[in-house]
């Protein structure tokens, strides 16, 4: 199965071309493309498609996509969507929804990606909280059992002292170098790991798929968590 996977949450994106194989690690990174500048809406349709000839694919050949859902980028994450969406709509095949915070708790290494290894340090209880900075001093939160499946306890959006608040006993993982700072310097274990992109992306999205987790176009949105300011500001005042 040939699988395309996008990320486009953060100010750089990147698109990858994976293929499905019977074997222990199921999937093969064909290629990764970065998107970068932040003008994905430019780059993206060009990209897949030279990333397709490349490989001496068409678009009909993709059998499925796996597309990172936020939080991040409002503007980004909405013109990663949209191009799943038309592309899966137009040849009908399954998306795989996956949160960046599900991403960021999947690449601990408590989790194989697999299993859980309950011998990997700070991971006793099998639960983590998955960590990105959300701008504002706020941070964007998940809380992952890790074990025995991958499980979101729940997603929000916390200040940095709400965050600390919780983190205390808790094993953080996190790929912000100055979130990771502070969360060690409150006494909390940290775990920093590197952003996970879209190969990552592509990965999960191979395990949801194999568990039929998958979503229709039309039901694919985006995990914003916080309301753009658009939102905030168009409310009505009491």
């Amino acid at each position: 199965m040939l699988v395309l996977a996008i990320d486009t949450s953060g100010k750089s994106g990147s698109i990858a071309l994976a293929r499905t194989t019977p074997g222990p690690s199921d999937v093969e990174i064909v290629e990764v493309v970065p998107l970068t500048g932040g003008a994905f809406s430019a780059q993206l349709v060009p990209q897949i498609a030279a990333l397709l000839e490349k490989h001496k694919h068409s678009k009909n050949d993709l059998e499925a996509f796996a597309v990172a859902t936020g939080p991040g980028s409002f503007t980004g994450l909405r013109v990663g969507l949209a191009a799943i969406k038309a592309l899966a709509e137009a040849l009908r095949k399954p998306i795989a929804a996956i949160s960046l915070l599900e991403a960021v708790a999947w690449s601990s290494t408590a989790w194989s990606g697999r299993a859980w290894s309950s011998t990997a340090q700070g991971a006793a209880r099998g639960r983590v909280l998955a960590a990105l900075d959300a701008g504002r001093g706020d941070v964007y939160v998940g809380d992952y059992e890790l074990a025995p499946q991958l499980r979101m306890h729940s997603e929000r959006l916390l200040s940095r002292d709400e965050f600390i608040a919780i983190a205390k006993g808790a094993t953080v993982v996190t790929p912000d170098a100055a979130l990771a700072e502070m969360v060690r310097a409150a006494g909390v274990h940290v775990e920093r790991i590197e952003y996970p992109g879209s190969a990552v992306i592509a990965r999960m999205g191979w395990e949801h798929l194999k568990r039929g987790q998958t979503v229709r176009p039309e039901e694919l949105e985006a995990n914003y968590i916080r309301h753009s300011d658009a939102e905030i500001f168009s409310k009505p005042k009491a």
